[in-house]
């Protein structure tokens, strides 16, 4: 995923896109433990998807606390 089509998410889908992630994330990590990953690669993918979400994520929190600071000054 881009980081372009991550800003065109609106918040509640990029929450939703992070937990579908997060939930992938955790079955290859789980069948790397037990030796039944069949694309082991995909796992560094899905971490920078993870980051790549959370990233833009802060982005977007601090423009907002950046505009609330500048309305009371």
């Amino acid at each position: 995923m881009k980081a372009s089509e991550v800003r065109d998410l609106t918040e509640k889908d990029r929450q939703e896109k992070m937990d579908d992630i997060s939930q992938e994330y955790f079955n290859l990590k789980f069948q790397l433990a037990t030796g039944k990953i069949e694309t082991p690669g995909r796992l560094k993918f899905v971490r920078r998807d993870i980051a790549r979400i959370k990233t833009i994520a802060r982005e977007f929190a601090v423009e907002e606390s950046a505009k609330k600071i500048a309305d009371k000054a």
